[in-house]
Parts: C-alpha cells; sequence; structure tokens
C-alpha cells in the first residue's frame, strides 16, 4: 500500500453554508468513490477556498459525511486577479494500491478547466 495525494476542486454558485456543504460533500464523495476509498483510507484533507467565500469551513462537510477521526485544515486560497471565483479545492492524503497514474482527481464542473493535465 502506498500513500497518495488525490486532488479536486468545485465551484459554489453563491457563498451559503447549505450550498458549501452540499457542493464540497459531493466533491469528497466522488474522490472516495472514483478512487475507490472509504473514510479510513484518508490520511489528511486539507481544504482551500477562494477570498470570497465566507459562510462556513469547508471542513465541515467531511465532518459532515462522517470523516470524523481524520486531519482536516482549511486555508484561503491567493487572491489573483481573475482567478476563478467560489472555488473549493481539496488535496486528501490517502493510502491506497492504485499507481500514481490510476489516481482519479476530481475536478466538477467548470473548475475542469484549472487543471485540464490532471482533471478527469
Amino acid at each position: 500500500m502506498a500513500v497518495r495525494a488525490v486532488r479536486g476542486a468545485v465551484q459554489l454558485e453563491r457563498d451559503e453554508a447549505g450550498h458549501m456543504d452540499e457542493r464540497v460533500s459531493e466533491l469528497l464523495t466522488a474522490v472516495l468513490e472514483r478512487n475507490q476509498l472509504v473514510a479510513d483510507d484518508l490520511i489528511s484533507v486539507w481544504f482551500t477556498a477562494t477570498p470570497d467565500l465566507h459562510s462556513d469551513f469547508p471542513a465541515a462537510a467531511a465532518r459532515g459525511l462522517g470523516i470524523v477521526d481524520v486531519p482536516l485544515i482549511c486555508a484561503q486560497e491567493l487572491d489573483i486577479t481573475g482567478a476563478m471565483p467560489r472555488v473549493v479545492r481539496v488535496l486528501a492524503h490517502v493510502e491506497t494500491y492504485l499507481s500514481k497514474s490510476e489516481i482519479s482527481h476530481v475536478y466538477l464542473g467548470a473548475t475542469g478547466a484549472l487543471r485540464k493535465d490532471i482533471a478527469q
């Protein structure tokens, strides 16, 4: 078994706590499902949010999914002129038998444009 990193992102339509919970939950669920992972495979998860998001911590969605014994942290993304607005990004460290080339990085909706090189 190896330690791997899985990336992903989702764009919110609006800065509202319930909407953030829904969209981040969707992202985390897709990351787990597409990589054949369960919560116990998670080592740690790092979330970033663009500076225009203030309604809630993205990590709260993980706790709502039952991911309760995994270290989580949130940070603010750099405030870059012209960057895509209302985006939550995730970097999950996992234990898996998948090779690096088999990892599915999950960029939902418009965020696929952020990383065309790895978005699947």
